[in-house]
């Protein structure tokens, strides 16, 4: 099965985040957490999480007269599709000139020194799998 990169707006950001934090929840759940940043009626969540079904973003069960929202991505394939997208918008979807750009403008010393573990654990995980003798 093909990866998806998924494109959420704003909006369906607030509600995804929102429902992974509740799942299974109802859209009067969803309104209440959504609340205190958005001033939407429920009749707003409630069209925009049915949207979101339809794009295969959530998935709903009934139970008797309550519909309950799960989400049906990651928030690891989320933060994917919105990562691709800035690069592909800004960056004409190469990553090495995004992280050019990282580390000559928005990167503290202790970030750099992250980022170095964090290459080094993969390179490191890289050459054990190719070490690994194949089944």
């Amino acid at each position: 099965m093909a990866k998806r990169n998924y494109e959420l707006t704003e909006g369906e950001w607030a509600i995804i985040r929102a429902v992974w934090d509740n799942e299974p929840c109802a859209a009067p759940t969803v309104q209440e957490e959504l609340a205190d940043h958005k001033n939407w009626t429920y009749s707003t969540v409630k069209t925009m999480m049915d949207r979101m079904v339809r794009k295969k973003l959530l998935r709903t069960e009934r139970i008797r007269n309550l519909i309950l929202y799960r989400s049906v991505i990651t928030r690891k394939q989320a933060q994917s599709g919105e990562i691709m997208r800035a690069v592909k918008r800004a960056f004409d979807g190469a990553l090495t000139p995004m992280m050019q750009f990282l580390l000559d403008n928005n990167l503290s010393q202790s970030q750099l020194i992250e980022l170095e573990a964090l290459i080094r654990k993969k390179r490191t995980e890289g050459h054990a799998a190719k070490k690994k003798p194949s089944l």
